[in-house]
């Protein structure tokens, strides 16, 4: 494939846009050579500025459950864009919404809309340290729960593919008030509670980290968490970012059968645009402003906009349950093909997977952490994407990404992406 037009544009917006991407991983720094740009999606299918087509694995990081452009999500947008984009006053679309997210999610009595995930997981700190009145939480290495200060401390995503665990900008005193343990090491984190458990807000985590790859947890890690909270009066959050309606219809909570006190969302709740949320119990959420006194605000928190996308994309969800299963089913016969043909080939791998989140990693050892995932062959990796970009299969542009299905894959779809694999590591 050639991309003439892309190169084009990314050497224009290098002039306008620091690194010419408005956010990083979407450079290639991690693979090489210059991103593609792209003007349209339909289902299972991309297409860039110079008319190639690509099966997509990314779906904007995860929200095109369904595929993109999905004519009921694309119906309820045009509808309410016709009432206006923005209110910045209550309507009635949110309140719809809400009770639709409340009624699918296990556990949750109260939610909160907001503008992305990112702001979402700020907020969720923020109340847990109001509401338990302690400073400290506890991250885990190379969980990625967006780019506030509190999450850049060997953060995943972005931060991890570009080697800076820690950004220039967080303060000593930020950086002190969290404290990091090792994904999946359960032990590590009853050390920390032994030592700090007076002093902790919150424990949040990635329930499927997502941003260093796909990696499920260990048995007993999820259930050792929620009994540690217990024990200390710990805030317990789940990111569900990115595994929220995603691997259930319930998320991670469902799936594991673990109560969170908090819960974070992103994008999937608005269809792929701006928004985000979380969501808790009500003795927790009562604390939020203007009925509690921890402030959080925003003028386009319940965009119009997003709110019926999202009320769209969910009640498909909500009236096909099947779709999980169906996902599942396509990620199993993606992940067995895959299989065959790197034991064919001689490859040294791993491939991890959970619903509809899968991943190779290139090596010879399980990856499960932070440690184990930065170790693997990440210069195999560049060539496997490029490879792969060539044949018209458009993967995350970082080894340490989830890979993302969508219901609109078909299963020539599946056997094309098995092939192109074949052809871009031989």
């Amino acid at each position: 494939m050639q991309f003439p037009k892309s190169k084009q544009l990314f050497e224009q917006a290098i002039q306008l846009i620091p690194g010419g991407v408005n956010s990083p991983v979407r450079a290639f720094k991690a693979v090489g050579g210059s991103p593609v740009f792209f003007k349209k999606a339909a289902g299972a299918y991309l297409y860039d500025e110079d008319d190639n087509r690509y099966i997509d694995y990314i779906g904007s990081w995860g929200p095109m459950l369904l595929g993109h452009a999905y004519p009921k999500v694309i119906e309820a947008v045009q509808k309410a864009a016709a009432d206006s984009t923005s209110f910045g006053a209550p309507t009635r679309r949110e309140v719809e919404l809400a009770a639709l997210i409340l009624d699918m999610v296990p556990f949750l009595d109260k939610i909160r809309m907001v503008n992305s995930g990112t702001e979402a997981c700020m907020s969720a700190i923020r109340l847990a340290r109001g509401y338990t009145g302690r400073n400290k939480i506890l991250k885990f290495e190379g969980n990625y729960h967006g780019h506030a200060d509190s999450f850049l401390i060997k953060a995943g995503s972005g931060a991890l593919t570009f080697g800076t665990p820690s950004s220039p900008g967080v303060t000593p005193g930020t950086a002190a008030d969290t404290l990091t343990a090792r994904h999946n090491d359960l032990e590590q984190v009853r050390e920390i509670c032994a030592r700090e458990g007076s002093e902790l807000a919150a424990i949040i985590v990635e329930p499927v980290a997502g941003n260093m790859g796909c990696i499920p947890p260990e048995p007993g890690f999820l259930e050792g968490l929620r009994a540690l909270c217990d024990q200390y009066g710990i805030v317990l959050i789940f990111d569900e970012v990115m595994t929220g309606f995603r691997l259930a219809k319930g998320g991670a909570q469902e799936l594991f059968e673990i109560q969170a006190d908090l819960v974070t969302y992103g994008k999937i709740i608005g269809a792929g645009l701006p928004v985000g949320a979380y969501a808790g119990k009500a003795e927790i959420m009562d604390k939020v402003s203007p009925v509690g006194p921890v402030y959080q605000a925003g003028t386009l928190s319940g965009n119009p906009l997003a709110m019926a996308a999202g009320f769209a994309l969910l009640s498909e969800i909500h009236e096909n349950p099947g779709i999980y299963t169906e996902l599942d089913q396509k990620a199993a016969y993606l992940e067995k093909g895959l299989r065959e043909v790197l034991d064919e080939i001689g490859e040294q791998y791993t491939i991890n997977r959970l619903g509809s989140m899968i991943n190779i990693f290139f090596g010879s050892h399980k990856v499960k952490d932070y440690d184990t995932a930065v170790m693997t062959d990440t210069e195999r990796f560049k060539d496997y994407f490029h490879g792969m970009l060539h044949n018209g299969v458009y993967l995350p542009p970082a080894a340490f990404e989830s890979w993302f299905l969508s219901n609109a894959l078909t299963y020539d779809d599946l056997d094309a992406t098995i092939q192109a694999t074949r052809q871009a590591l031989t």
